[in-house]
C-alpha cells in the first residue's frame, strides 16, 4: 500500500520558550545523501521520536531517525515538561467514562511510565535536570471540593497514594487561599530539550543513525517491508516504520478523535527562596486549567489558557494577552512569586476524547506503527509507547496495547 501523502506541515510553536535559552547538548545529525536500508525507520526526532529510536536500539535493531527540521526543533522545545502520570481526565470521570477496570489499568500504566522513564534516564546517565515532585491538584469548574474527595477514593481504590487537604491545610503548607487540594506524588520533571538530544545521542551512541533535514513525502508499505522516499529522491529500506511526528501526523492516519489545540506558557527570573515547600507541580480541576512549576535554578513555568485553536496565526496573535493573562493568575495564586514574565511563548499540541494516546500498527498499513501522544501527559505518553512499540516489534505483546490502540473503542 502507499500513503496518499506525507505529513502535515504546521507552524508548531512561536515566541522564545525557556529551554531555547539554554545551551543546546551537541548531537551529530547528516543529510540523506543516498538510499540506505535498516531495521526500522523513526520518522520525527522529537521526544517521542528519542525515545523510542532509544528503546528500539537497545533491542538491537539497526535503527535509523530521520526529521524534516532537526533533532528537537518542533513541538518538543514548547514543551512544559511536567511529566505527570495523572492525566487531565480525572480517575473517577474517566471510570464513568469507558469503566473503572480500563480507567485504572490507563492510569497505572501512566505512572509506571513516569516511574520507567525516571529510571532510565537515571541509568544512562543523562543530564537533563530531573527532579522528583510531588503535585498539588486544586479544585476547580472540573472538581468541587466534593468532586476532589470522589477523586481521592477513586485513586486510593486504585492503589496510588494520596493526601486530601482543606483550605486552611492548603494555605499554612504552601500559601494558597481558599482552596481545596488532592496532593499526588512521584512525577518528574526535567528540559524536554536536553532530554531528547540525551536519548537521541545514546541510540547513535549504539548504531544508529540521525539523518535531518529529511522530509518523507510517500509511504510504501507491504507485507515484506516498507520504503520511505524523500522529498529530495534518496530511498529508505526498512522492516518496520513508526510515525513518531507528534502534531504533524500522516494523512490518512485514524485519528480516533484527537484535535489540535492551542497552549500558552511563560517562565519568570530565577527565585529559588520564594518557591513554595516542596516546589510540588501545581494544576487546576479546571477547563481551561493552570499549571505551574519550578525549575532546579528557581524558575517558575505557567501554562494554560488552552483554547481550540489550530490555526498558528490565530494563535499567535493571542501571545501577548495570554502573557498578561497567565502573569495575572499566577501571582494572583501565588502571591509570594514575582510572576513577571522573562520568556512567554505559545504551541500547538493535541487533545483526545478522553486524554489517552493512541499507540500501535496503523490499520492498512503492514509493518507501520504510529505514536499519537495526545494529551496534557505527551512524554510520559512517549515513554509509553517506545515501550509498547519495542514490544510490538520484537514480537511479544503488551498487556496494556488494548487500551490505546487504533481499534479501542473510546
Amino acid at each position: 500500500m502507499t500513503a496518499a501523502s506525507a505529513t502535515r506541515h504546521r507552524d508548531l510553536r512561536t515566541g522564545r520558550s525557556i529551554w531555547s535559552a539554554r545551551r543546546r547538548p551537541a548531537i551529530s545529525s547528516r543529510p540523506l545523501t543516498r538510499d540506505i536500508a535498516c531495521d526500522a525507520v523513526v520518522v520525527g526526532a522529537g521526544v517521542s521520536g528519542a525515545l523510542i529510536a532509544e528503546a528500539l536500539s537497545e533491542a538491537g535493531l539497526r535503527t535509523v531517525i530521520v526529521d524534516r527540521r532537526g533533532p528537537a526543533e518542533g513541538s518538543t522545545a514548547a514543551s512544559t515538561a511536567m511529566l505527570q502520570y495523572e492525566l487531565d481526565t480525572p480517575l473517577s470521570l474517566m471510570a464513568e467514562r469507558i469503566g473503572r477496570e480500563k480507567a485504572e489499568r490507563i492510569w497505572r500504566r501512566s505512572r509506571q511510565a513516569v516511574d520507567a522513564l525516571r529510571e532510565r534516564t537515571e541509568r544512562l546517565g543523562l543530564a537533563v535536570d530531573g527532579a522528583t515532585r510531588g503535585s498539588i491538584y486544586l479544585d476547580g469548574n472540573v472538581l468541587d471540593a466534593d468532586g476532589l474527595a470522589r477523586e481521592a477514593d477513586a485513586r486510593r481504590r486504585a492503589g496510588f497514594e494520596v493526601e486530601l487537604l482543606k483550605p486552611a491545610a492548603v494555605l499554612e503548607r504552601y500559601g494558597i487561599k481558599g482552596r481545596h487540594a488532592l496532593i499526588g506524588f512521584g512525577n518528574y520533571s526535567a528540559d524536554p530539550r536536553r532530554m531528547t538530544l540525551g536519548y537521541l545521542n545514546a541510540a547513535i551512541a549504539r548504531g544508529a543513525r540521525l539523518y535531518s533535514p529529511v522530509d518523507i513525502c510517500d509511504i510504501d508499505a507491504r507485507e515484506d517491508g516498507v520504503t520511505l522516499h524523500s522529498a529530495r529522491g534518496p530511498e529508505i529500506r526498512a522492516r518496520h516504520v513508526v510515525m513518531a511526528t507528534g502534531y504533524e501526523m500522516m494523512k490518512g492516519i485514524p485519528r480516533k478523535g484527537n484535535r489540535i489545540i492551542s497552549s500558552w506558557s511563560i517562565a519568570t527570573r530565577p527565585q529559588p527562596r520564594a518557591i513554595w515547600p516542596t516546589a510540588a507541580m501545581i494544576w487546576e480541576a479546571a477547563d481551561p486549567y493552570l499549571y505551574i512549576r519550578t525549575t532546579p535554578r528557581g524558575e517558575v513555568i505557567c501554562g494554560g489558557e488552552d483554547e481550540e485553536i489550530a490555526d498558528a496565526g490565530e494563535r499567535d496573535a493571542k501571545l501577548p494577552g495570554k502573557i498578561r493573562t497567565l502573569s495575572r493568575k499566577l501571582a494572583a495564586l501565588l502571591p509570594g512569586i514575582d510572576a513577571t514574565p522573562v520568556h512567554g511563548w505559545a504551541g500547538s499540541f493535541g487533545d483526545s476524547p478522553v486524554g489517552t494516546p493512541t499507540i500501535g500498527r496503523i490499520p492498512r498499513m503492514p509493518n507501520c506503527y504510529a505514536a499519537m501522544g495526545y494529551g496534557g501527559n505527551g512524554i510520559t505518553f512517549s515513554m509509553m509507547a517506545a515501550q509498547m512499540l519495542r514490544g510490538l516489534i520484537c514480537g511479544y505483546s503488551d498487556p496494556d496495547a488494548d487500551l490505546v490502540s487504533f481499534h479501542r473503542k473510546f
